[in-house]
């Protein structure tokens, strides 16, 4: 089974929960048991998994990000885009969850995230679910 979800961000640089929307495929899917891939085809946006109880761990990743890629870098990637990419490279283009019992499994504080580096934008984030 294959799919996407699509989402708009709004915001140059942000990070949203997509955990609520990954969950209802893998609910419409019946799949009890397998492996949920989530992908994401941009180049300077991410995916990742990490604590969703307290927005301020979203906030502190952005912040350090900020302060790791700088801007005034002289890239040669002309577009004025090149921290986005640096950014979209940390945090990897895909994420892969367990599901057992038709549910994610996710620790107790863990959230995914797609990850706007370029925004705000239409985005596009792919996933496969493999039973087994």
């Amino acid at each position: 089974m294959t799919g996407s979800i699509a989402l708009r961000t709004l915001s140059a640089m942000e990070f949203v929960d997509i955990t609520p929307q990954v969950q209802d495929v893998v609910t419409d899917s019946a799949v009890s048991d397998g492996v949920c891939i989530i992908y994401n085809p941009h180049t300077t946006a991410g995916l990742t998994i990490n604590e969703g109880a307290d927005p301020a761990v979203c906030s502190d990743l952005m912040g350090v990000f900020r302060q790791i890629i700088p801007r005034n870098y002289p890239y040669r990637h002309q577009e004025g885009n090149s921290p986005s990419h640096m950014m979209a490279t940390l945090t990897g283009s895909s994420v892969t969850v367990l599901i057992s019992s038709g549910s994610l499994q996710l620790g107790t504080w863990q959230r995914i995230f797609f990850c706007e580096y370029d925004g705000p934008r239409s985005r596009k984030i792919l996933w496969k679910i493999l039973p087994g």
